[in-house]
């Protein structure tokens, strides 16, 4: 483990999810100065879709298999995505954060919806300098499916492993996991089976809360605790202090 900090920013945070292509800026804005104070340890960005990917995934049937009939939906959808991201950078450089745009489709490469190569090295060096790698969900090429899309909450789950940070955290617009209207402090595998997470009521190709539970319960497997919680207590959770949200963690912790 060492200082580094990953933090993911859900789709739905940033965007207004149930609008094609609508991004948050207001939001956006108060996140980039939330972290420009609390800016005291490297960091890794990744952010979802949200509103800008999801509807032209499923347009294209992304997820299905990607061939000679749908394959223009490729760059269509990698165009959302990215268009967000440049968003996303450009208002954290005007928070004074030295941000770069990393796209998935130009250096990853899938097998059946899963990551079989993507390099984190590089990550971790520019977040020890100083600057925030900003990641996103994105359309990749996969051997199996000739194209598939890669949640951002898969993308924690790689980069995590390959970084080893002190602290990983998923931004929502929920207050962490729900069961019955309560938040779940904590969940490991052996208490999954009795939480309802329900399903997402937005366009999402990528799993909703379920997808991020069964990603992170794949993080603690590995030993890397973390947190699912609200946006409005990213400050907390850039300052290790109580967010309120719910924790992944191991079976043995």
């Amino acid at each position: 483990m060492n200082n580094m900090l990953v933090l993911k920013l859900g789709g739905s945070v940033i965007t207004e999810k149930q609008s094609a292509g609508v991004i948050d800026h207001t939001r956006l804005t108060t996140i980039a100065k939330t972290i420009a104070s609390h800016h005291d340890h490297p960091l890794i960005l990744i952010h979802g879709a949200g509103s800008c990917g999801h509807p032209e995934a499923e347009e294209y049937g992304i997820q299905r298999g990607v061939g000679e009939t749908n394959a223009v939906g490729i760059g269509k959808t990698h165009r959302a995505v990215a268009g967000l991201n440049a968003a996303v950078v450009s208002v954290m450089q005007e928070a004074g954060l030295d941000a770069i745009g990393i796209h998935p489709l130009s250096g990853s490469l899938a097998e059946n919806g899963r990551l079989i190569s993507f390099e984190t090295g590089h990550l971790s060096h520019m977040a020890r300098l100083g600057i925030i790698p900003v990641l996103h969900g994105d359309v990749v090429m996969d051997l199996a499916k000739g194209a598939c899309i890669v949640s951002g909450d898969q993308l924690v789950l790689r980069i995590a492993e390959g970084v080893g940070p002190c602290r990983v955290g998923l931004a929502t617009d929920v207050p962490g996991v729900l069961s019955g209207g309560s938040v779940v402090r904590t969940i490991s595998r052996g208490t999954l089976n009795g939480i309802d997470l329900g399903n997402s009521q937005k366009t999402d190709v990528t799993g909703g809360m379920r997808g991020k539970v069964e990603e992170l319960l794949t993080l603690a497997d590995a030993g890397i605790t973390s947190s699912i919680f609200h946006i409005d207590r990213l400050g907390a959770f850039l300052a290790g202090e109580e967010h309120g949200g719910t924790t992944i963690m191991g079976a043995d912790e």
